[in-house]
């Protein structure tokens, strides 16, 4: 790249391009400088082919961010132009030459053109005005553009182009500014998602390594596995399984792919292991998955805010009864003017989409993804919140505790070791343990066994020599498999793993041997639950499949007074089911594959960040981390959505109904009327797009 340094102090410098920056590589030439590791800040002065690069003031920092700018090229440009091929960041100077092109167009129509020239410009002027507001009216739509259409019309029924022109003017001049407001808030939003990390598993001469998805590449192969999702598009190489796709075609039953098939990022996989050939890059495909989820919230609106809206479409033509009433009663042009300059949709319609853009992009920067409006009302409106337990309100890296042999063939090692290769298939917490339990020991593993199936909230079931092996709950193995166990041994796990959690494998339906996982509470867990008690949740409820001796104590610890133990799947869908029954207002948080069921039966699903992706998938609200302060957050931060919605609500009723009666009264203009009610949006819209996060934040390490 051609360019000369202008100005320079240390840590920054100013630089002249060699022309003007075209609109469509500014984002572009943004991301490729900012790949330098020194760069800080860039700040594009497109028009003046000028730009400014803050970086880090370090021995040889200076050079390497020089070498960086030389090596800038017109295809790196265009490789980072197809990140933003669906969203552009508004630009201040962009609206700036916007509002000063209509201005300046304005006044020198208005002070240099003779009347004749002025009168025709104000009528071609005029043109897209009555063509939105005939298209409205051919639609049988009384809307907001015939609003505009009829004020403007009636100076030319005057023959008053002056202020005609200048009514288009304060319309042009709003709309600009409410365009530019809404995709600033829309522009922080999809920032604030993109900045939430993701990893992929890569497969390189058969071995798996986890990395960050957006270091993958065209060609790449990865693997995902049950309960995990697809980051990237890709086909199928080897391998099978049940992927849900709801997030791209809403429907809600996972579809069967195999080797061949395309799959698609932002889906998940709910069954089997897919071995995927990357086809495109990853920073598009985020991006376009993001983009999507964020047209798809707007399909998600809060009941209040729909309200706001169905009733800002309603009132426009009570505006022109107003109108009509004003002509009849007044016979005057002017007060029938200003009954149709002011109305109450855009501010309503505006200031409430921003005002939930904003919480959602807030949430974000806290490390939470809100899919929708309608989930933080929800949320804020929930009376009953019910919890999984392990990896929820317990630690999600749990530690193996113990391992006890129940076959002199197997050894305590063997037993660990054969554990470890069934379980490091899995992201589940326990699987991570013992996993992680093995590597401690220094216990390497060769896969011995044939392709494993994964039961979900059971276990794990597999073959070995012929033999079947299984390894999961005392459930899964001693009931569903038919594992014979005495009472004396009964008796004897029951108090040597006192506490712990459980896990019993077996080979060949016998028993071999019992691994104990150690589930402690999570610092925060009791002073959370306590403060979502205050924020008004009536009931807090724990389900959980471990023993009731286990519950008991992580119950007792939480500060939890109800709680249900050995729960399958369906069972914790059951008992959502009677919740709801009850009329309680579920929210529901987990972070297994076997909490999907009762994650979207809730009202609203809650997915802790550490959990399987498949809960993610289906859950309503996925927060980044397991930190459970972040629920107390969400609680404030959605209840304070509500109070912005009515507070939006309400200052628009009575601003606009104020401008509507001084403009009939004759004490303001139309055109003042006008200029205040575009004034008065954007300066509300402007309120909601204040970052506001509640003030316990400051307590909290989110």
């Amino acid at each position: 790249m051609d360019f000369s340094i202008r100005t320079e102090i240390p840590g920054r410098m100013r630089l002249n391009l060699a022309g003007p920056v075209p609109d469509n590589d500014i984002d572009s030439l943004i991301t490729v400088t900012k790949s330098c590791m020194y760069v800080t800040k860039v700040t594009v002065y497109a028009r003046i082919g000028q730009f400014a690069v803050n970086y880090v003031n370090a021995p040889d920092a200076r050079k390497t961010v020089i070498d960086h700018l030389r090596s800038i090229d017109a295809e790196k440009i265009a490789a980072a132009r197809g990140q933003y091929t669906m969203t552009l960041a508004p630009r201040a100077s962009k609206l700036f030459f916007q509002l000063a092109n209509v201005i300046g167009g304005y006044a020198f129509r208005r002070w240099v053109l003779p009347a004749p020239l002025r009168a025709i410009c104000t009528v071609v002027s005029f043109l897209p005005f009555l063509k939105a507001g005939v298209a409205e009216l051919a639609n049988s739509r009384l809307t907001v553009p015939v609003l505009d259409m009829s004020a403007i019309a009636i100076s030319f029924l005057k023959r008053d182009f002056n202020t005609a022109g200048s009514t288009m003017l304060l319309l042009n001049v709003g709309e600009i500014l409410e365009d530019y407001t809404r995709a600033s808030s829309e522009n922080a939003l999809i920032n604030s998602l993109l900045d939430v990390p993701e990893s992929a598993r890569k497969v390189v001469d058969g071995d798996e390594m986890i990395v960050p998805s957006n270091e993958l590449a065209a060609g790449d192969l990865v693997v995902v596995r049950t309960g995990q999702s697809i980051c990237v598009d890709g086909v199928i190489e080897a391998g099978e399984g049940a992927v849900n796709q709801a997030s791209l075609t809403g429907e809600p039953l996972a579809i069967r792919r195999s080797v061949g098939d395309d799959v698609y990022a932002g889906t998940a996989v709910e069954e089997g292991e897919l071995y995927i050939r990357v086809r495109s890059d990853t920073n598009q495909t985020r991006l376009r998955s993001i983009v999507t989820m964020v047209n798809a919230a707007d399909d998600l609106k809060a009941e209040s805010q729909s309200r706001m809206e169905a009733l800002a479409d309603k009132i426009v033509p009570w505006n022109f009864l107003l109108a009509g009433l004003v002509a009849i009663t007044t016979r005057s042009i002017i007060k029938t003017s200003a009954a149709l300059m002011v109305d109450y949709s855009c501010a309503l319609k505006l200031t409430g989409s921003i005002a939930v853009m904003t919480a959602m992009s807030n949430a974000a920067k806290a490390g939470v993804t809100t899919k929708g409006a309608k989930h933080f009302e929800t949320f804020a409106n929930a009376d009953t919140i019910v919890f999984d337990k392990t990896g929820t309100l317990t630690e999600a890296a749990p530690k193996l505790a113990k391992v006890e042999s129940l076959d002199p063939a197997w050894p305590e090692e063997e037993v660990l070791r054969l554990a470890a290769c069934l379980e490091e298939h899995f992201p589940h917490p326990v699987a991570r343990a013992v996993v992680h339990g093995a590597m401690e020991r220094n216990l390497e593993h060769r896969e011995r066994h044939a392709a494993v199936e994964y039961i979900v909230a059971h276990g794990i079931a597999s073959s070995l020599d012929g033999h079947r092996v299984v390894i999961g709950s005392r459930h899964f193995v001693i009931e569903d498999e038919h594992v014979p166990i005495s009472d004396e041994t009964i008796a004897y796990l029951e108090d040597t793993f006192h506490g712990l959690s459980p896990l019993y494998l077996a080979v060949n339906h016998k028993l071999v041997g019992v691994l104990g996982v150690q589930d402690p509470l999570k610092a925060d867990t009791r002073k959370a639950i306590q403060q979502l008690r205050d924020l008004g949740f009536k009931h807090v409820v724990m389900l959980t499949g471990d023993a009731q001796k286990t519950a008991e104590r992580i119950a007792a610890e939480a500060g939890i007074d109800e709680f249900q133990a050995n729960m399958l799947p369906e069972d914790k869908f059951a008992y959502l089911e009677r919740l709801k029954e009850e009329g309680r207002v579920v929210a529901m948080v987990g972070d297994g594959v076997n909490d999907s069921p009762a994650l979207s039966r809730a009202d609203v699903g809650v997915a802790m960040g550490q959990g399987s992706d498949i809960a993610k998938e289906v859950a309503d609200i996925v927060l980044s981390g397991s930190n459970l302060d972040s629920l107390v957050m969400l609680r404030q931060l959605s209840q304070e959505l509500m109070n912005r919605l009515n507070v939006s609500y309400a200052s628009t009723m009575t601003i606009n109904s104020a401008l509507l009666a001084l403009g009939i009264l004759g004490v303001i203009s139309p055109q003042l009327s006008s200029l205040l009610h575009n004034a008065s949006t954007v300066a509300m819209s402007l309120r909601n797009t204040a970052a506001y996060l509640p003030q316990h934040e400051k307590e909290l390490e989110l």
